[in-house]
């Protein structure tokens, strides 16, 4: 039984959280009082779940000796030894398998998706982690992928400017886990068990922060007033929901900044209370205004 809840701690329940990226087209493509769609959109979502689950043994696997000196992952069941590598390689094979056909009976379009999210992953496990810059773009593009995976399982077309604020988004909190990490590395003197954090630095990263800070907040704007918006949800209320954007993207930079938080983005967002009712109210208001409700 205690291997049974070490295995599914390794698939890490809490940061699923990310996987609610899968429902924005849902809602953004007026599909949420639809039955059908919102049955394929949270089938989406569980595939993920089982996925990123195998993804994150990978994960543990491959970086178990460092894991196993980091002042934090060292707790985590693979590197505490809390599970063996030998159930930890079964586990994630069967849900890598399970999710992938599962994936195949809901579309195509979403297999290839869920194909190129493994790959990538694979890719930053065995190599890209170690590259400056890439290793922050491979996990924003779990976020993107996401995205594009919930509009494959609808059968939808995504706003281009709902994919660029997606990708600023998701590049703006994979920074700001990156900041939070190299504050934490420092504290422990624990640096050097990453060697891609040698080559940041808070002030490079502060200054990538703030690049895309501004290209989410101008991008998700335009978004709201484009013609297309508009012309598609029948309203130009849609910018009144800009506020809770700028308040939660300020308040994320304040954790960061001001209460070393921020390297683990799914534990701010589920236990910073300020944080969290600004994503409700705007997905709230986001759902009260597309649908015409308000």
């Amino acid at each position: 039984m205690e291997a049974l809840y070490n295995l599914l701690k390794s698939l890490r329940p809490r940061q699923w959280i990310k996987n609610g990226f899968v429902l924005i087209p849902l809602v953004f493509a007026k599909e949420i009082f639809d039955a059908s769609s919102v049955l394929k959109g949270f089938t989406a979502a569980a595939i993920f779940c089982l996925l990123s689950g195998a993804m994150y043994l990978v994960n543990d696997m491959v970086d178990l000796e460092a894991d196993r000196q980091h002042p934090v992952k060292r707790n985590r069941p693979l590197a505490s030894g809390g599970i063996s590598t030998r159930l930890g390689t079964w586990a994630s094979a069967i849900l890598l398998l399970t999710s992938l056909a599962w994936g195949f009976f809901l579309s195509k379009t979403f297999l290839a998706v869920l194909v190129v999210y493994v790959m990538v992953q694979i890719a930053y496990n065995c190599w890209l982690k170690h590259v400056v810059i890439l290793d922050i773009f491979c996990v924003s593009a779990g976020f993107f992928l996401r995205v594009t995976a919930g509009g494959a399982a609808l059968n939808v077309t995504i706003s281009n400017w709902l994919i660029i604020c997606t990708i600023s988004i998701a590049i703006f909190l994979t920074l700001g886990k990156r900041r939070g990490e190299l504050a934490l590395l420092r504290r422990k003197n624990a640096i050097t068990q990453r060697k891609v954090f040698t080559e940041y630095d808070p002030y490079l990263l502060d200054q990538m922060i703030g690049i895309v800070t501004a290209t989410t907040l101008l991008s998700y704007m335009l978004y709201c007033i484009s013609p297309q918006t508009i012309a598609k949800f029948q309203t130009e209320h849609l910018i009144y929901t800009f506020p809770f954007v700028l308040y939660g993207i300020f308040r994320y930079l304040y954790l960061i900044h001001r209460k070393d938080q921020g390297s683990s983005p799914d534990e701010v967002l589920t236990t910073d209370l300020p944080l969290l009712l600004s994503v409700i109210l705007w997905g709230t208001f986001c759902i009260l205004i597309i649908y015409g409700l308000i």
